[in-house]
């Protein structure tokens, strides 16, 4: 065992941190699941990390690859903690972070509140600069003009400062004499340019994202420096960073690019599933990942995750290419509440982790999904993860009951019921978001069921949307962890070059690829990658002349050809077809050209196994009265130990199956059968 190699997967959720070790000899997983340390989660990932190792004997030497899932970016935009940061732009244009786009989100709300921008006027200055996208010769920017500024964001404690000219994307030689006069003379300070973070058009986008990007730099580099630190003290290999496109990145590159990290932790999970349901070969499936904090949906088409270009923050647009998940304030510890109306509304705020739900006796006393769950029987009332934390039932009673049952005018059960009724009604509006207002029909996909939360309601939401199959994974709870050691190292680059496709032809489509090139091969070399594992994908957002959106149209050849045109053209109708319905005739405009650029982890190929089962024996552990709203009260359940259900094994609900990361229901009507692989169907009708 001393001379096995393994790959180390962690990911750091709002209320656990999920660790998943495999041994690439045979894919072989050993799993650990700790409390987060909010205030500093590198504490946690090196405390987890410490016990899994000792726990299994391995040495931090033969663990050859290290992945990483954060929440440190999304959790500072949402608490505000980012840092202090400043603008410069173009002269006239400083004031475009406020202005923004003019779009009401609420056509009849006029009070609607915008979040506050992250640089405040005084911080954002203006320098003679011009790019003119007609043959006028540009206006190069002053060195001298910076000296006043640079005194002043000194003066003023600056953090960061983000760089947005506003054509840049067509020139970024301006940007780039500024940034390197602040590298130079301000070192102090974060510094990036917008040309390095989005060199595409649209400048409140491109703007907004640049300053997000600084805002999180300063954050995002502390906290990995921390990781690296302790990964370098235990003896680990320097961790690699997911990114919202599903692919990892170095610390270096993480720490440049944060605003790349905001979907970090969301995107493992959306990566383990994708992988998992291939895998059993299913490819069309919805991704349902539950926490202690949110829930997270993405649907996955033909084995591919959807991709969203463009998202909002907690109010901050930003641009690039993310995996599309979609995230709502609703998990284990969200917190049930009576509104001044009397009506009972659960979420969006969350127990967390510290002080938790009230049944974890730390504090905590709001009620909350899981104190709902552990008064129906559904969770064990003396303790979770496996015996390793106790909880009392007492205190999930006294919390409902005080504010939920008794101002409400319900039964204890009643209200407990009605508090998971009202979680599944925000949870079937977040899945329609990805899948309905998309075009696409929930019914035909598999639900597949992962975090600490996703297997035990799982059930009961796919009986509402219509969807026959749930998959639940072998470790559900530690999906993430594991969707870390399958992803690809990846980076994804843009270039807006606005040309009339047919007048282009195949001559500029080759040569606006090969600007954007050298930029991909930099990476490369940078990352240093070898030429025989580099791989590239090519696309094209394309749109019809006089649309304001576009649609991302792939490129398979790296040689084009006139004779591709007419085919690139049919793809995009059909696209247009698909996303809105119909396709007109018409010329058709390329606006950025998109190249992915990967190489697989090495050796991550055995990482997809299951882990082994335990001999085969009873895995029937108890009876416990458990509460079904199908058998309109307390029934007495079979409960079973998961890890003993061997491959081929079924069991009919209603049931509840407990392991260490998650427990699972089953609902009565439902059919539970664990496959070859360790993963487990849950289907409706098959009794």
């Amino acid at each position: 065992m001393s001379s096995d190699r393994y790959i180390l997967g962690v990911d750091v959720g709002g209320t656990f941190t999920d660790l998943a070790l495999i041994r690439l000899a045979d894919g072989r997983a050993f799993y650990h699941k700790a409390s987060s340390t909010p205030a500093d989660p590198s504490i946690a990932v090196a405390e987890g990390i410490g016990i899994l190792l000792e726990q299994t004997g391995v040495k931090p030497s033969q663990v050859h690859y290290f992945g990483h899932g954060t929440t440190v970016a999304t959790n500072a935009v949402i608490t505000g903690r980012t840092a202090r940061t400043a603008l410069i732009t173009t002269d006239g244009f400083r004031d475009i972070l406020e202005i923004r786009r003019q779009r009401q989100p609420h056509n009849y709300d006029i009070r609607l509140n915008k979040p506050a921008p992250l640089v405040p006027r005084h911080l954002r200055r203006e320098l003679r600069e011009r790019v003119y996208l007609s043959a006028d010769a540009p206006v190069a920017p002053e060195a001298s003009a910076l000296d006043a500024i640079l005194a002043d964001f000194r003066r003023e404690g600056v953090e960061a400062v983000a760089i947005c000219f506003l054509h840049s994307y067509v020139r970024p030689a301006h940007e780039a004499l500024v940034a390197d006069i602040l590298r130079k003379r301000f070192p102090e300070a974060f510094t990036c340019a917008s040309h390095e973070v989005l060199a595409e058009f649209r400048e409140f986008e491109r703007l907004s994202t640049t300053v997000l990007n600084a805002a999180l730099g300063p954050v995002m580099s502390r906290y990995l420096d921390h990781l690296e630190k302790r990964a370098g003290a235990i003896g680990l290999t320097p961790p690699k960073i997911l990114q919202s496109n599903g692919g990892v990145a170095s610390a270096r590159e993480a720490g440049n690019q944060a605003v790349r990290t905001l979907v970090s932790g969301p995107a493992a999970g959306v990566t383990g599933a994708a992988c998992l349901a291939v895998a059993a070969g299913i490819r069309d499936i919805i991704t349902f990942d539950v926490g202690g904090t949110s829930t997270d949906v993405c649907l996955v088409e033909n084995g591919q995750p959807l991709i969203a270009r463009q998202r909002d923050f907690h109010g901050f647009p930003v641009r690039f290419p993310m995996l599309d998940v979609h995230s709502v304030g609703a998990g284990g510890g969200s917190i049930a509440w009576v509104d001044d109306g009397g009506f009972l509304q659960v979420g969006p705020q969350s127990a967390g982790a510290d002080p938790g739900p009230a049944c974890y006796d730390h504090g905590g006393v709001l009620p909350t999904v899981t104190d709902a769950n552990v008064i129906l029987g559904r969770l064990p009332p003396d303790a979770l993860l496996g015996g390793r934390m106790p909880i009392r039932a007492d205190l999930a009673r006294r919390a409902i009951a005080e504010r939920i049952a008794r101002p409400m005018g319900l039964a204890l059960e009643e209200a407990a019921q009605g508090v998971l009724t009202i979680l599944n009604e925000n949870l079937m509006q977040a899945i329609r978001v990805i899948s309905v207002e998309k075009g696409f029909d929930p019914r035909r996909f598999t639900l597949v069921a992962f975090g600490g939360g996703g297997p035990l309601l799982a059930s009961m939401l796919a009986r509402e949307l219509g969807i026959e199959t749930v998959m639940v994974p072998a470790h559900p709870g530690l999906l993430c962890a594991h969707g870390l050691l399958v992803a690809d190292v990846r980076s994804d680059f843009s270039l807006s070059r606005l040309a009339d496709l047919r007048k282009a032809g195949a001559q500029g489509v080759n040569a606006g690829f090969a600007d954007l090139k050298h930029s991909v091969d930099a990476w490369f070399e940078l990352e240093r990658i070898e030429p025989a594992q580099r791989s590239v994908e090519r696309a094209l957002d394309l749109r019809y002349a006089g649309q304001s959106h576009e649609l991302t149209v792939p490129v398979q050849r790296e040689d084009f050809r006139e004779s591709d045109l007419p085919a690139l053209v049919a793809r995009f109708r059909e696209e247009h077809v698909r996303v809105y319905g119909y396709a007109p005739d018409g010329p058709v405009q390329i606006v950025t050209y998109r190249i992915t650029a990967r190489t697989p982890v090495a050796g991550q190929a055995g990482a997809a196994g299951a882990a082994p089962f335990s001999a085969p024996g009873n895995a029937r552990t108890g009876v416990r009265r458990v509460h079904f709203r199908e058998s309109a009260g307390f029934v007495d359940c079979p409960i079973y130990d998961r890890t003993r259900l061997l491959p081929g094994a079924g069991v009919v609900g209603p049931a509840i199956l407990e392991q260490m990361d998650t427990t699972t229901v089953v609902l009565p009507g439902q059919v539970a059968t664990v496959q070859a692989d360790g993963n487990m169907l849950l289907t409706f009708g098959a009794a």
